[in-house]
């Protein structure tokens, strides 16, 4: 099913966590970039019963918040709790590692342009549009040299860092997960031509994951 103005395929399903195993399961990538909020923790939850041998996954994060692993807002914090810890994958990169936030960003963005590319990309929406934490407005969206960089803003807490449009597009494979009514209105505004983050996702494959209410 395609449709011409997300920035992709669209798979209307309707159990999204479980179509995510799934897909993650069917694709067997050797890398992954993970994402954090509510519904991705339920995709993660659903993915460590996944037919996927961990041992050669390495494992990425898309965006973080420059929190200390064990607080409650560390997107790293949830993927270990839920999956990470109980399927050990092959090497675990987290992002939040330095004595500063630009510090780890530079870590990252190296890390990023040697390794090769993420296989597979999981990114999540936010209700204004935002994706992964490259947020309305920011100067971040008009990134163009760097694949990781430090971001935030007085609207959102915590200091982050981030893929680029340009890290996310590196990956030949971009699942957005989408889940819920909160998200039909900033489908349908990037549907209509509106410049939000989320329209602005390009990779060789992007696959927007959800349930009708989202994206029916």
């Amino acid at each position: 099913m395609a449709d011409v103005t997300l920035p992709g395929e669209v798979r209307v399903v309707d159990d999204v966590a479980s179509a995510f195993a799934d897909l993650v399961a069917e694709t067997a990538p050797h890398s992954i970039g993970l994402s954090g909020g509510s519904l991705a923790e339920r995709c993660y939850e659903r993915l460590r019963d996944a037919p996927l041998d961990w041992s050669t996954v390495d494992v990425f994060m898309g965006d973080e918040r420059f929190v200390p692993l064990d607080s409650p807002d560390s997107n790293e914090g949830m993927a270990r709790r839920v999956l990470l810890d109980r399927v050990q994958p092959k090497t675990i990169h987290g992002m939040a590692r330095g004595d500063s936030l630009e510090d780890a960003a530079d870590r990252y963005d190296a890390l990023v342009r040697e390794s090769p590319p993420i296989e597979l990309l999981h990114l999540g929406l936010g209700p204004d549009g935002h994706t992964a934490s490259l947020f309305p407005g920011s100067p971040s969206l008009d990134e163009t040299r760097r694949l990781v960089i430090a971001t935030g803003d007085e609207l959102h807490p915590h200091p982050r860092i981030t893929l680029t449009f340009p890290g996310i597009a590196r990956s030949p494979l971009v699942v957005v997960t989408v889940e819920g009514t909160d998200k039909h209105d900033p489908i349908q505004r990037i549907r209509a031509g509106e410049d939000l983050p989320g329209a602005r996702i390009r990779s060789e494959r992007v696959i927007w994951l959800g349930d009708a209410a989202a994206l029916g």
